[in-house]
């Protein structure tokens, strides 16, 4: 997997529109889903209860939350840009996310992205959309397709 490194944000803004490298694949284990669960408090069934998925689920597997795949968009952004002068990102919100096809337990995922918009946002910021597709391994659609904005700030 390739990496998209820039010095400082004069740099990074050159990229606007541009497609970043394809991720690393990373597998959601039922460990993953399972934490996700504890986390969110959201035990339904189609996630956690083995037994019952086996014998009534569609997919006789578990399937993550929609919300795992969408909460792995800043662990995949991070793995694919480093900016060497940023201080620190923060998540500012999503726009128009959608959950085309389920993930199952162990299935290995890869974020497919573009650097849509760059934006000032204060004096030492930038507000960032991404546009993020999360592939399924073998998986004609995929898991997750939304817009993501961060924001970056940058050491003074």
């Amino acid at each position: 997997m390739r990496q998209l490194v820039c010095k400082n944000f004069t740099e990074f803004k050159t990229y606007e529109g541009k497609d970043l490298p394809v991720g690393a694949w990373l597998t959601v284990t039922q460990d993953m889903i399972n934490a996700f669960a504890e986390a969110t408090q959201d035990y339904q069934w189609v996630h956690v209860d083995l037994e019952r998925i086996e014998k009534e689920s569609p997919f006789k597997k578990p399937i993550a939350h929609g919300f795992l795949s969408v909460s792995l968009l800043s662990k995949m952004l991070m793995d694919l840009v480093h900016i060497e002068s940023m201080d620190m990102g923060v998540n500012y919100g999503l726009n128009k996310v959608r959950f085309p096809s389920p993930v199952l337990v162990d299935s290995r995922l890869r974020l497919h992205s573009t650097i849509k918009k760059i934006e000032p946002y204060t004096d030492n910021g930038l507000k960032i959309t991404w546009a993020c597709t999360v592939e399924i391994d073998n998986v004609d659609k995929p898991a997750c397709v939304a817009e993501f904005v961060s924001l970056m700030f940058e050491d003074r």
